[in-house]
């Protein structure tokens, strides 16, 4: 799978993906060369997914942050493929997930305000299809969010 030096180098990059090639194979203690080869390869692994920005949504002024657990009503053998691809086109549902249990999926909502959060719930959320139970859950604060994985 991964080496050791596969593993520093993914430590490095997670830790600063904005890095130059050449300061992040000395951190590595690597070559430039051999690094580029290196995170090449683990890109075309399917390993390295990608590079994104993280943007602060409270920073532009979305203060809510709900997350809604939904419970489908699944006498439709449709429900979820029409329910999934009907949360995907509201804008302000940044995160979907899937699960097993009693919940069926977790929708988190971002909103400027309770208002708009209110307004957003009403006209875009509780129109969904298939919806037999919703609980919302308030976000307060975020004690721990990392996408780093230990290496």
């Amino acid at each position: 799978m991964l080496d050791d030096t596969d593993r520093r180098l993914l430590r490095h990059f997670q830790a600063d993906p904005a890095a130059k090639p050449a300061d992040l194979a000395a951190r590595a203690g690597l070559t430039p060369a051999t690094a580029w080869r290196r995170l090449d390869k683990l890109r075309a692994r399917g390993i390295i997914r990608g590079e994104e920005a993280i943007i602060s949504w409270p920073a532009l002024g979305w203060a809510v942050e709900v997350s809604l657990r939904v419970t489908l009503d699944k006498t439709n053998p449709r429900a979820f493929d029409e329910f999934l691809e009907a949360a995907r086109m509201v804008p302000e549902v940044i995160e979907i997930q899937t699960f097993l249990g009693r919940v069926d999926v977790r929708l988190n909502v971002i909103a400027r305000d309770m208002s708009h959060y209110q307004q957003v719930y009403r006209t875009r959320i509780l129109t969904l299809p298939h919806i037999a139970d919703i609980e919302a859950l308030m976000h307060v604060a975020a004690i721990k969010s990392n996408e780093s994985l230990p290496l």
